[in-house]
């Protein structure tokens, strides 16, 4: 790999080609080696010379972006940002396109929304070059799990949770590679696993089905959060995308905010935010996991969580898509355990014994 990342932009549309191009060629780590209006070009221009990352747009002409990003990923894998119009088809589709392999998404550019190229633009740039040190690694097959009727479609299970104020409370936060992460980590996890809050970078309404699918495969429930929902058992809370999620605590009842604010760590949501939260309210009631992600957001916040007694999980280099989180977390020292991503649930489940 060069210096610089080199992009190749693959989207029908030449406003958006154009608009992607200027904002990632504004920044001096990014070179856009050029672009291309379908897949079917796009196929000739990676013959020539193949890009560290690709930009992918997911609805186009004579074949769509996900056919073309699983050819890519069988044939000729390259890191993908997936590049999608801000819509819930377009949500549901990005999922499949991270199923399928892509490392982030992000919103197309909104021609003419000045806040694009201020925010956005910063969103964008931070994929792209999270994306060039992804380690691709291959796909598994989603295990299908059967829905989830017992009693409590009737009446809900007794909580200890307002009995008592020792209840255990998992925050997690993840970036790059985090989906997938998130996805065999809470696939494995039991009903009555600790109430879970879940800050994974990812943009506005994407959230929204990311949960949606992780509920429909795992046997904990999964919904994004929403201001005033209660932290329980069997329950992990997913942070909206553009909003910061924190913990809160009213007596023995953990509950979350969702709240607007500036970028933090460059991200809405932060991982530091809600992990301050976490140990401002729950201290050593809480248990803290930080996952593959580029970046330090989640650093600070984790050293917090061990200065006021929380246990502190690191996931591992060789597991991780990309170690940047975790590694900072780990130079900061706040970090108490660094484990491989198979070994976080069970260390979650005893800790909460």
């Amino acid at each position: 790999m060069s210096s610089r990342v080199r992009v190749l932009i693959v989207d029908d549309s030449a406003v958006v080609r154009q608009t992607l191009a200027t904002v990632l060629g504004a920044d001096p780590e990014i070179e856009v080696m050029g672009s291309a209006s379908d897949p079917y070009v796009a196929a000739d221009r990676i013959a020539e010379e193949a890009p560290d990352v690709i930009t992918l747009d997911i609805e186009m002409p004579r074949m769509d972006g996900l056919t073309f990003l699983r050819k890519i990923m069988t044939q000729h894998p390259i890191p993908v940002v997936i590049c999608s119009s801000l819509a819930e088809e377009g949500a549901r589709s990005a999922m499949e396109a991270l199923e399928a392999g892509a490392v982030e998404i992000v919103t197309k550019p909104r021609v003419g929304v000045k806040q694009y190229l201020e925010e956005s633009q910063i969103a964008l740039c931070q994929a792209v070059k999270a994306a060039a040190k992804a380690r691709l690694r291959p796909l598994r097959p989603s295990r299908v799990v059967e829905p989830k009727l017992t009693a409590d479609a009737v009446l809900a299970p007794a909580t200890s949770a307002m009995a008592k104020t020792t209840e255990k409370v998992v925050v997690i936060g993840a970036s790059t590679g985090g989906t997938e992460a998130l996805k065999t980590l809470l696939e494995g996890l039991p009903p009555d696993t600790p109430g879970m809050v879940i800050v994974q970078h990812m943009p506005e309404l994407f959230t929204r089905a990311f949960a949606g699918r992780l509920d429909g495969l795992c046997a904990i429930t999964v919904k994004e959060a929403e201001t005033g929902d209660t932290v329980l058992r069997g329950r992990a809370l997913i942070a909206p995308g553009n909003h910061h999620l924190l913990l809160q605590r009213s007596g023995a009842r953990y509950y979350v905010e969702v709240k607007d604010g500036p970028l933090v760590c460059r991200h809405r949501p932060s991982v530091d935010v809600l992990f301050r939260s976490a140990a401002r309210y729950a201290g050593p009631n809480a248990v803290g996991v930080i996952l593959t992600g580029m970046g330090d957001d989640g650093a600070r916040g984790m050293l917090e969580m061990k200065q006021a007694g929380a246990t502190t999980i690191a996931q591992d280099e060789e597991t991780c898509v990309v170690f940047g989180m975790p590694k900072e977390a780990i130079r900061m020292k706040g970090v108490d355990k660094v484990m491989p991503l198979p070994s976080i649930g069970g260390a979650i489940l005893h800790l909460a014994r």
